[in-house]
């Protein structure tokens, strides 16, 4: 068992580690392949977008054809792509290696969490999930520091050369440790449904992030397509069944909201620049404090879960997120309040990020259909990501100062953690969250 969540681990440690790494290499990069600063964002931006389409696809044929395969297939995609990547001749070349890396890296995450759901009793669930989210975290904090330091002492190109031997030892390992049994009975693939789901949430984060709002209103026509057929198929890939349960339509929404939160670490680092004068490294400093307390807190949190419940676990982090966010945005003139901030809400998004809603989502659904409800957790985070920098972006610059619009953006960041601290409320107790009735009803369904 413990060797299986190590393994889990690794593969998640290397995908999130891809994404961290890569932000002070960007002036270099851009540099050499003659690359304006405007065009440099769709290394980001790209990323983001197979992403989105690279969970659907894993989550779905994980649940179709076994964790073991297309783990295996995730993580080879992933160390491919890290090899164009070094070699790239051209800012197109590397695009489309950055492409391969997100398609590989997107499904590493909801194919170990939905492994960890199958395997690990519920009793051990959430220390299971803190384990492998307190990688994912550690890799988000020390990656930028990791990228300025090969980049600046050897090439931005040898940043993804650690990839391909990590990506290597994880799949040696997962080619014994994971289970290779598929949890659902192999139907005829829903192809249809399939790339109805893909062009309607590329659809929609396209519109999300360039603001194409007629792009992102049709994306919405077609998961709303996407729906009907569902109900419609035999083969159904997402069991609409699911979303008829209260607590996982909560979770979603919930994860959405908590993704909008995190959008609020993204400007951290601007404001005290613009309002304190601070240097962008101290800046930086200041914003890793919360960052090292949010993966301080995340083994924590996952242990609580086993113990509390998920209820308590988010309505604590929600609290804690609440009020480190209010500090801030009353008092970001002040370092010493700005400090207890970043202390405050890391310990909040330590509860909130993570583990719990992913323990929600293992309970609540049956092996068959796991990891692609886990898949649409993932995907309602980014959406909440997004939307949480947008809304922010679009308040400071409505503003009549820089200040008020920043005091502005993170008060209304404030009004989503009392949004979350209102859904968590209404989530169910431990006892009940641990009867486990839709495994019961949904079984023989799929």
């Amino acid at each position: 068992m413990n060797r299986l969540l190590w393994t889990l681990s690794l593969g998640v440690f290397a995908g999130a580690l891809d994404l961290s790494v890569l932000s002070p290499a960007l002036p270099a990069l851009g540099h050499d392949f003659a690359v304006q600063t405007g065009d440099l964002a769709w290394v980001f931006t790209l990323y983001l977008l197979v992403t989105v389409l690279s969970i659907a696809l894993a989550s779905t044929l994980a649940d179709r054809y076994g964790r073991r395969p297309i783990y295996l297939a995730c993580i080879a995609l992933f160390a491919a792509g890290s090899v164009v990547a070094i070699a790239a001749p051209s800012y197109a070349v590397f695009l489309g290696a950055r492409a391969i890396q997100a398609l590989g890296a997107g499904g590493i995450f909801p194919v170990a969490t939905a492994t960890i759901g199958d395997v690990v009793p519920a009793q051990r669930r959430g220390a299971a999930l803190g384990m492998v989210a307190a990688t994912w975290g550690l890799a988000a904090v020390i990656g930028p520091s990791i990228g300025g330091l090969i980049t600046h002492f050897i090439s931005w190109r040898w940043i993804f050369a650690a990839n391909v031997p990590l990506a290597a030892v994880v799949f040696l390992l997962a080619l014994s440790d994971l289970p290779a049994e598929a949890p659902r009975r192999r139907g005829p693939l829903d192809v249809l449904g399939l790339a109805l789901l893909c062009m309607g949430l590329l659809g929609l984060m396209d519109g999300l992030i360039a603001g194409r709002l007629v792009i992102g209103i049709m994306g919405m026509l077609v998961l709303a397509a996407f729906a009907v057929w569902e109900s419609m198929s035999a083969h159904p890939i997402v069991a609409l069944e699911l979303l008829r349960a209260p607590q996982l339509v909560k979770t979603y929404i919930l994860e959405i909201v908590i993704g909008v939160l995190e959008g609020s670490l993204f400007f951290i680092p601007t404001v005290l620049v613009g309002v304190q004068g601070l240097s962008y490294a101290a800046a930086g400093f200041v914003a890793a404090l919360g960052a090292f307390t949010f993966v301080a807190v995340i083994p924590f949190s996952g242990r609580a879960l086993d113990r509390a419940g998920s209820r308590d676990v988010l309505l604590a982090g929600a609290i804690l997120t609440e009020l480190g966010l209010a500090i801030f945005a009353l008092a970001f003139a002040s370092l010493p309040l700005v400090l207890l901030a970043m202390i405050v809400a890391g310990a909040g998004f330590g509860a909130l990020l993570g583990a719990p809603t992913r323990y929600i989502v293992t309970n609540e659904t049956p092996e068959a259909a796991r990891a692609t409800a886990v898949g649409l957790l993932s995907q309602a985070l980014i959406v909440g990501q997004i939307l949480g920098s947008s809304i922010a972006g679009a308040l400071i610059g409505a503003a009549s100062s820089e200040v008020a619009g920043y005091r502005n953006a993170y008060l209304a960041f404030c009004a989503f953690a009392f949004v979350a601290l209102i859904l968590a409320a209404t989530l169910k107790s431990q006892r009940d969250e641990r009867s486990r009735p839709l495994e019961k009803a949904a079984a023989g369904a799929l």
